[in-house]
């Protein structure tokens, strides 16, 4: 049990019921990471073992995707107003009831339903862990603690592929286990919650959690799917796809409908009232949208056309996780110095050169020659964007909106995953008959990776033309001694004096006073 010092707000990060706290999120969280890694590696197992199609395998990545995107933002609120360790143990406890169906499923529509509820299990826990530690530990400590869980956290899902692909490798049927190693890591979590983790919540939360919104956006986001998915399979004109499309569309309408007229909304739409938030968001679409798709056919070419053992497919993409570990944080603080914008530009031109290079990966060549390159060029491109993109999604809204600023960034990004493993397949005439030739695999895998390719491209080409560069200048050069934060406009560093073109006149260089810090 906590003392009166280890109380929400007066946690030291050097005390013993700090590092209990913060061992128990990193945990928490690391089952939820680990767990969207390991089955991109075990997806041709899966397969094998049921002997699904490439649709089945599609709905049992987004499937628990889609729960997680569309309750994100409930699970917040609930843990805001019913205790942020009693939701987060909840999400801990479900998920691993989840993971144990998983592991047991006898068929593969039966591993989608429980691949759906294990997502639900997740968004519960995912906005407790860092909330947690925003609430627990005392101001000065905060940075470091929310440091060690980011960073121990990136080991967690460099750990993910490897630990997968030796897992899956072990036997016919061994892909359960990939399951089932979440159960004893889940007790551990809720027996370090139960003991050392103190109950916070928002003391200010008024009104009725919002169940409704909840259940609009998850209900829109499957009918969206449902019909993406299935299109190829049941033709795109046919009635189940456009009815399936059409509701989704609607329930999405209307969740943004609810939105705009409720008090107390789930989701503030004048977040976007900031075109650097909305840019920085449609960016993040874009950029997140071709990762989760080439990723989830990375592994299916590498096993099924490649040759690859899944701990083989799994070690091999190691590379991305160790680049973006040794380079986010200098990234960061470049960003910190001279603005997003440049990075934000050229890290996904990096990143597309990467994708573009997947295309050379036909199982002719060895690993040093077809895949190393590659995922070495990713992991640059993904460590010079990250971390400004995030912060930059962070800093455009309201200090008072910065938890929400970064739940909603973090959806948009689980969306576009969501978006591109519906999409890309049938974009890139992957069909089930192609799933089941590796010439015909490795041609759609091909077409599949130059689209995500040129996706990166048309992101960081967008941020050139719409993100700006905000930096403080020295105190005595504000008025009233105080900071004066000015703002760049987009092309402010091209190397001609006016802006191209196709861009509107640009308006000088303004200046606009920082906040007051607030008072203490």
């Amino acid at each position: 049990m906590t003392s009166a010092a280890d109380a929400p707000g007066r946690l030291a990060f050097s005390s013993a019921t700090g590092r209990w706290v913060l061992t128990a999120t990193i945990l928490g969280s690391g089952i939820a990471s680990i767990d969207a890694t390991v089955v991109g590696i075990a997806l041709p197992a899966i397969g094998r073992s049921f002997g699904t199609d490439l649709q089945v395998l599609q709905w049992v990545v987004t499937a628990y995707t889609l729960t997680l995107a569309g309750l994100l933002l409930l699970a917040g609120a609930l843990g805001d107003r019913y205790g942020r360790r009693r939701v987060f143990a909840a999400g801990v406890v479900w998920f691993a009831l989840a993971s144990v169906l998983c592991g047991v499923a006898p068929s593969g529509w039966t591993l989608v339903a429980a691949r759906a509820l294990q997502g639900v299990g997740a968004a519960l826990l995912t906005p407790g862990s860092l909330a947690i530690l925003q609430a627990s530990f005392r101001q000065e400590d905060r940075s470091k603690a929310i440091g060690a869980w980011s960073g121990l956290g990136g080991v967690a899902t460099a750990i993910g592929p490897f630990l997968g692909g030796w897992l899956v490798g072990l036997g016919a049927s061994s892909w359960r286990l990939i399951f089932a190693i979440n159960v004893p890591i889940a007790a551990a979590v809720v027996y370090l919650t139960w003991r050392h983790v103190p109950e916070s919540r928002d003391e200010e939360a008024s009104g009725r959690v919002d169940l409704v919104s909840g259940a609009l956006v998850t209900a829109g986001l499957i009918g969206v799917t449902y019909g993406l998915i299935e299109g190829q399979a049941l033709g795109w004109t046919s009635a189940p796809v456009l009815g399936a499309l059409a509701a989704g569309a609607l329930l999405i309408a209307a969740f943004l409908w609810r939105q705009a007229h409720l008090r107390h909304p789930m989701l503030p739409l004048g977040l976007f009232a900031s075109a650097q938030f909305s840019a920085t968001n449609v960016v993040t679409f874009i950029i997140y949208g071709a990762l989760g798709g080439a990723l989830f056919l990375l592994p299916i070419q590498l096993q099924q056309v490649s040759g690859y053992s899944p701990l083989q497919a799994g070690v091999s993409l190691l590379p991305v996780t160790i680049v973006m570990l040794l380079l986010s944080a200098r990234s960061g603080a470049l960003a910190a110095r001279i603005g997003p914008r440049l990075q934000m530009s050229v890290g996904p031109l990096v990143a597309g050169a990467g994708m573009a290079l997947y295309a050379r990966i036909d199982g002719t060549g060895g690993y040093a020659s077809e895949v190393l390159p590659a995922v070495l060029v990713l992991g640059l491109g993904l460590a010079i964007t990250v971390a400004p993109l995030t912060s930059t999604a962070l800093s455009a809204a309201p200090a008072t909106h910065a938890g929400m600023a970064s739940a909603v960034n973090n959806d948009v990004a689980r969306a576009a995953g969501l978006v591109a493993v519906a999409v890309l397949p049938a974009a890139a005439g992957i069909t089930s008959a192609a799933y089941d030739s590796p010439a015909l695999l490795s041609a759609g895998f091909h077409r599949a990776v130059l689209i995500c390719a040129a996706l990166c491209a048309l992101g960081g080409l967008l941020a050139a033309v719409t993100i700006r560069n905000i930096k403080a200048l020295p105190p005595a050069e504000g008025a009233g001694g105080r900071a004066v934060m000015v703002e760049e406009k987009p092309w402010s560093h091209c190397a001609v004096d006016a802006p191209p073109a196709v861009m509107p006149t640009a308006a000088p260089a303004r200046a606009r006073r920082s906040p007051a810090p607030p008072a203490s």
